[in-house]
């Protein structure tokens, strides 16, 4: 499943990402068990799963921004340039062009390219006519779209996402949708939550499913759609209770 970027002119060498017996306990509760899985090439990962199966977990886990009880998480090589997109936006009380101002600023772009840069970024995401708005007023498709935005302007070489269109209406979500097509056009690694199967067919490179904290299938797209291998996942597929 080691996918090469899709553009000659922007591929890059990413480091594989390899999690090693990783279980992840709280309270006395194990909510990753004995989780292997290693993530590589530039494809579009798609990690589904029923409700309570880890998949948001496993984002924060392979972002950094969690600690595994125990395993290893860790990257085989060189850290790429990461960003992630969550469920509900986390944006800051300023306007939409100054979110991404203030991302440019972290990221150390001189201030006299970062208006520029960001205008053209909201304009790319169809955000233009927004940029003196609130973020936090914006609807949430809009919100969605912003963050995006801000995660295109740091230019990751890996983007997760976890459940980025999440409530979201039809044309809102195909907004979502295009964009991380736009990312991985641009040779960035997807990796994305999801519980929408037609959006998993739509998106999916390759498929990882969860249940009860448990690596279940890790397959290519078409062969876990046409052909899973395990009872789990053609329950799942059929819409019935995964035990």
């Amino acid at each position: 499943m080691n996918q090469p970027c899709p553009l000659p002119t922007t591929a890059r060498d990413i480091a594989p990402l390899a999690l090693v017996s990783v279980s992840v306990e709280h309270r006395g509760q194990r909510l990753l068990s004995d989780l292997t899985l290693r993530i590589e090439g530039c494809q579009r990962t798609v990690v589904m799963g029923p409700n309570g199966a880890g998949k948001s977990l496993l984002m924060r886990l392979a972002h950094g921004l969690l600690a595994p009880s125990s395993g290893s998480v860790a990257w085989l090589g060189a850290t790429p340039r990461q960003a992630m997109v969550f469920q509900r936006p986390v944006l800051l009380r300023r306007s939409a062009l100054d979110n991404l101002t203030y991302a440019l600023a972290v990221k150390g772009t001189p201030r006299h390219r970062r208006r520029g840069l960001a205008l053209a970024a909201l304009d790319h995401f169809g955000l233009a006519n927004l940029a003196k708005r609130p973020a936090r007023v914006l609807s949430g498709g809009e919100q969605q779209r912003l963050a995006l935005a801000r995660a295109w302007l740091l230019e990751p070489e890996v983007l997760f996402l976890d459940e980025p269109t999440s409530a979201l209406d039809p044309a809102a979500i195909k907004a979502v949708e295009e964009a991380v097509i736009d990312f991985h056009r641009r040779g960035t690694r997807i990796v994305m939550t999801s519980h929408d199967l037609h959006q998993a067919r739509r998106l999916a490179d390759d498929v990882v499913l969860l249940n009860a904290g448990r690596l279940i299938e890790h397959t290519a797209a078409k062969t876990f759609f046409q052909a899973p291998r395990t009872a789990e996942a053609r329950a799942f597929l059929k819409g019935e209770r995964v035990w």
